[in-house]
């Protein structure tokens, strides 16, 4: 029987459940995905109740597999969203999607009560996300919904309300209420006021590595307490590495987090999607964000189009250096000419001058990793440019993207990273701690 940790990887579309041995090594995984229903106003959300079953229908099944004896579990979910009790313990509302179109005249408000938009999103290193910065997303709801206001007793995180259904403890941990939330004072390094002044009384946070001890099935085992995934990601990095570094946390965004950068967010980083995390030891994490993956791939869809090419077509094009070369050389943007691109993508139009799919798609990356470096830059200060700089996620198996960077930051070693489920292992090895 092999001694293992247990981590529900709970995304917006894929949810995983890993089991790693004591060398962090996977020795068994699963994953699974839900159609989302509709909240109240008829706009798409989670469908909780069906993920807790299934959460607690895989765990119970991997308890009584005879090959495994689970020693502990803990949740990382992704960012934004809260969840909402009464005094029995029960849940409000739906978990609300922080997509959800809403007035921004409520923001509006909740700015103009407080310092005004640019002095609190400083001193929350939350740049203005609408429901994105979840704290707000209490602000809409007392103002909006106060009928279910008025019901509610305990607000938790995502990833401590899965622990919670476990465990029964209300707890909180920095890296879910440090990211982007609104609701952490950079400044004092603690919760922001206008939380108290607005009657809002959120647990203290606790260690990341907390366990409680909860017999499952006739069996202890060590339930964590969760973690926020981008700051679970970190934790393998940060662990391993003593040089300072940046890493590209690539998917659908691209997120370059600086564990290393202290400094106050300046104005014109929040106004070009710059935010803080706190880490597993409270620590400032500098970060900015690109919508890389999105934009890519709506991108591709246009060239397929355009080009009469299947969908697979850009994995198969290799780097051309002359074509590198030649980019690198002119600088010239075609596609996002003006400013950073932030949900648009080319067009057709865009592509008349090009006589092939790999000609594009090389303007197309080049285009891509100009604006990920000038984000990358964004989080390093002049008298600290790290040694290395890591790519996790989908764009290590991008050959283009990864020449590009290289040859952009020339003075500093780029190293694709071999870690797998990256956010899943950081969620497992602050167990440990």
């Amino acid at each position: 029987m092999k001694n293992v940790k247990a981590v529900f990887d709970i995304g917006k579309t894929n949810k995983k459940f890993l089991l790693f041995d004591k060398d962090y090594n996977v020795v068994h995984q699963k994953s699974t995905e839900f159609d989302e229903i509709e909240d109240e106003d008829g706009f798409a959300c989670e469908d909780v109740d069906t993920l807790v079953e299934w959460i607690e229908n895989t765990l119970v099944e991997a308890i009584k597999r005879p090959e495994f004896d689970i020693k502990s579990v803990n949740f990382t979910t992704y960012g934004a969203t809260l969840v909402y009790l009464d005094e029995k313990g029960q849940r409000v509302t739906p978990v609300y999607n922080y997509l959800k179109p809403v007035d921004e005249k409520i923001f509006d408000e909740f700015y103009e009560k407080y310092e005004g938009q640019e002095e609190f999103c400083r001193k929350t290193a939350s740049p203005a996300l609408g429901m994105l910065n979840s704290g707000l997303q209490m602000y809409w709801m007392k103002k909006e919904k106060p009928d279910y206001w008025q019901k509610v007793k305990h607000i938790l995180h995502f990833p401590q309300y899965l622990s919670y259904l476990f465990t029964g403890n209300i707890v909180s941990e920095y890296t879910s209420i440090g990211c982007h939330t609104g609701m952490w004072n950079y400044d004092e390094m603690e919760y922001h006021s206008w939380l108290s002044e607005e009657g809002i009384s959120l647990p203290e946070p606790i260690d990341n590595s907390t366990q409680y001890s909860v017999d499952l099935k006739g069996k202890e085992i060590g339930v964590g307490i969760g973690i926020h995934d981008s700051s679970a990601s970190l934790v393998p990095f940060l662990k391993q590495e003593d040089e300072e570094f940046i890493l590209i946390s690539s998917g659908t965004w691209a997120i370059n987090l600086n564990p290393f950068n202290s400094t106050n967010l300046t104005k014109e980083q929040l106004d070009n999607d710059c935010l803080c995390y706190l880490s597993i030891d409270q620590e400032q994490v500098k970060a900015s964000r690109l919508f890389m993956g999105h934009i890519h791939d709506k991108s591709i869809e246009v060239m397929n189009d355009y080009f009469d090419e299947s969908k697979d077509k850009y994995k198969h094009i290799e780097a051309d250096s002359e074509l590198i070369d030649s980019k690198l050389e002119s600088q010239k943007l075609q596609f996002f000419k003006d400013e950073r691109p932030t949900e648009n993508y080319l067009s057709e139009n865009d592509l008349d001058e090009f006589d092939s799919f790999k000609t594009a798609y090389h303007q197309l990356m080049y285009e891509l990793s100009y604006w990920e470096a000038e984000q990358i830059n964004r989080v390093i200060e002049n008298d600290q440019k790290p040694q290395k700089i890591y790519i996790s996620g989908g764009f290590v198996n991008n050959d283009l993207f990864v020449e590009y960077i290289k040859r952009i930051f020339e003075d500093i070693i780029i190293q694709l990273s071999e870690i797998d489920n990256g956010t899943a292992l950081g969620a497992a090895m602050v167990l440990d701690d």
